[in-house]
């Protein structure tokens, strides 16, 4: 029988039969939130379940992945405000996550993946997997689909201000349904980070010394970036490098053991 990765899909027999020594469960998590006038606000969870999908798709089929359903709220208050965008608190998001966690630890699995593709919340990503570790036992790993790097050569037209709904973004999201996205209503926005920082040594949007944001700070339309010129070409080979970026994370998981030290 071909794996199956759902996990909702299998009975709880079915669950208790797993093999828990080297099984992983993926919890892909997105975010409810405006991306512009072009994109759907469920942008952030269908490009988290798309790659968790893929990347489980390229593992052999007795792999032992499971993939929970997705969360498709988040911590999406820098768009507050903004027509469509259900957020989250930090408050609340942590104890859904904390709760899944111990969830899982109970159903008897040891290694738990977040995979994420929105931008507001690998930071609190990080520190809950600590909290679920330190609370369950789990091995838990914090993934952020953005951090899994890009194709070697990938240029983009709006480099340097491009973070939200913009060409990268856009693209993916062809890629995966171009049904879902309306190029023609699309529209440049937040240009003018290209120079807000210019001058300054250390302060940057989201660098070293970063500056808590909000997207009514740089953006009009809810874009950051320039869409207009995104396609599904790029987007699949964004897809294709997240996706088995993520594969090959997985099987390292798989493998993976903290030392006995005590």
């Amino acid at each position: 029988m071909p794996h199956r990765p759902l996990l909702a899909r299998l009975s709880t027999t079915r669950v208790a039969a797993i093999d828990m020594t080297d099984a992983v469960v993926i919890q892909p998590i997105g975010a409810f939130e405006q991306h512009g006038p072009h994109l759907p606000l469920d942008t952030d969870a269908l490009v988290a379940e798309t790659v968790a999908a893929r990347a489980v798709a390229g593992l052999p089929d007795d792999s032992n992945v499971w993939i929970l359903p997705t969360l498709r709220y988040g911590k999406s208050n820098e768009h507050a405000g903004r027509v469509g965008t259900m957020t989250l608190s930090a408050s609340t998001l942590i104890s859904l996550l904390l709760d899944v966690g111990e969830s899982v630890a109970a159903s008897g699995f040891r290694k738990l993946v977040f995979v994420n593709a929105h931008g507001g919340q690998p930071q609190l990503l990080e520190m809950v997997s600590r909290d679920i570790r330190a609370a369950t036992g789990l091995q838990v790993f914090p993934v952020s689909a953005m951090h899994l790097g890009e194709p070697e050569g990938m240029t983009w037209d709006d480099e340097g201000f491009s973070i939200h709904g913009g060409q990268s973004e856009t693209s993916v999201v062809m890629a995966i349904d171009e049904s879902l996205v309306d190029l023609d209503v699309a529209a440049a926005d937040g240009v003018a980070l290209g120079s807000l920082f210019a001058g300054f040594t250390h302060l940057t949007l989201e660098g070293a010394v970063p500056t808590a944001w909000l997207t009514n700070d740089v953006s009009t339309n809810g874009v950051i970036g320039d869409p207009r010129r995104a396609s599904p070409e790029l987007g699949a080979r964004v897809l294709g490098h997240w996706s088995g970026a993520l594969s090959e994370a997985l099987l390292e998981i798989k493998r993976f053991e903290w030392p006995e030290l005590r």
